[in-house]
């Protein structure tokens, strides 16, 4: 099996390299202190093309297929170290704009995806609520017909880029009492009457994606604005996290690396006992786990896009890569700690960041206590 990229490939995965590692780090260290999203470094990122990596040409997109795209944000990973920065990107890409481009109208996205793709819009995903989280369908906002338009009433938790977007992918029910075949999408504007977002909530990681809360209250959405057919919001929302759980972890295998070659470095530079740390075996150990990590995460990232890209869905495949890549970020990032020792944990190595900011993949996108159940159930 050929597993080289074409010449063309590679030139746009290098490009993308440069560009994160020249313009998407400025100032990383007091804006994750300060919370502060790098609105610059989103249009930055659109203008390259970034945001419509996966969309079609016709909507201003790049349309590329998956496995491509994945090594491109791999890349984006391994360049930009504002991690925050890149879970916004991928949050907007999975959960509203390939929505978009399977469930929408043409007018929807003749409306949407080019301002998607080219930064002047934001986009995000509301799914959870408070009473909500794993046991996503449980959810009790509510969308009530009313002539031409739905009156949405409810409120959303923990929305990804909740406080900037402009566009909003809505999940209510039409029946609280048929459960999961009622619930329904709809786009809502930042300006729709009756829809308020909430200030930033403090996380303890990838602080520099903005993460808040979504209040509706007798919120007015025209039936135009509804995405795909009354009942299809499960099918909409298992489409999405399809991608996303198959997709979003492609920057923290670029990450993977990054931290592996940092270590490198420390481990060589770095002596003890009148020797280099690496030539120990212990931190040798960690540095030979830590490639072991990033080789098999890389493996399994192509794996599900790979599948995508055949036009399979490949629930398990992407099952596996999201339980999979996060648990090895997060043993990663523990390990660079450990051979960086108190350096590790100063503030201006960067180290103690990437840890913070890893152990959130074990939570978004499904917790990985889900992900075992979902492949425990494929493999009956």
């Amino acid at each position: 099996m050929d597993f080289a990229w074409s010449p063309e490939q590679d030139e746009l995965f290098d490009a993308i390299e440069r560009f994160a590692s020249a313009e998407l780090n400025t100032d990383l260290i007091a804006r994750d202190r300060a919370g502060v999203f790098n609105r610059d470094g989103w249009k930055r990122c659109a203008e390259l093309g970034i945001q419509g990596l996966p969309v079609p040409a016709e909507f201003g997109g790049l349309g590329q297929d998956p496995l491509t795209t994945v090594g491109a944000l791999e890349r984006l990973g391994y360049g930009c170290r504002d991690n925050g920065l890149v879970f916004s990107l991928n949050a907007q890409m999975w959960t509203v704009a390939m929505p978009l481009v399977a469930f929408g109208t043409d007018e929807q996205q003749r409306r949407f995806l080019p301002g998607l793709c080219g930064g002047s819009l934001i986009g995000a995903s509301a799914m959870t609520e408070p009473a909500s989280g794993s046991d996503a369908y449980a959810l009790e906002t509510t969308a009530v017909k009313r002539g031409d338009r739905y009156v949405l009433n409810g409120s959303k938790a923990f929305v990804t880029n909740g406080p900037i977007a402009d566009l909003f992918v809505v999940f209510a029910t039409l029946d609280r009492t048929k459960g999961a075949p009622a619930i329904t999408a709809f786009l809502l504007e930042r300006s729709c009457p009756g829809l308020q977002a909430g200030k930033r909530v403090e996380t303890m990681g990838l602080r520099t994606s903005p993460m808040g809360e979504l209040f509706l209250e007798d919120c007015q959405v025209e039936e135009t604005l509804r995405l795909g057919a009354e009942g299809a919001g499960v099918s909409l929302f298992t489409h999405a996290m399809a991608w996303e759980r198959g997709c979003i972890l492609a920057g923290a295998v670029g990450g993977m690396r990054r931290l592996l070659e940092s270590s490198l470095r420390y481990a060589k530079e770095r002596t003890q006992f009148g020797r280099a740390i690496g030539e120990f075996q212990l931190v040798g150990s960690k540095l030979v786990d830590m490639k072991l990590r990033l080789e098999t995460a890389r493996g399994l990232l192509y794996q599900a896009a790979y599948q995508r890209s055949q036009g399979r869905v490949g629930l398990l495949e992407t099952a596996l890569a999201k339980l999979y890549i996060s648990e090895c970020w997060v043993q990663s990032c523990q390990d660079a700690l450990q051979i960086h020792g108190g350096y590790g944990y100063m503030v201006e190595y960067e180290v103690e960041r990437e840890l913070r900011d890893a152990l959130a993949s074990r939570l978004h996108s499904g917790t990985n206590e889900m992900q075992r159940n979902i492949i425990a159930g494929l493999l009956r």
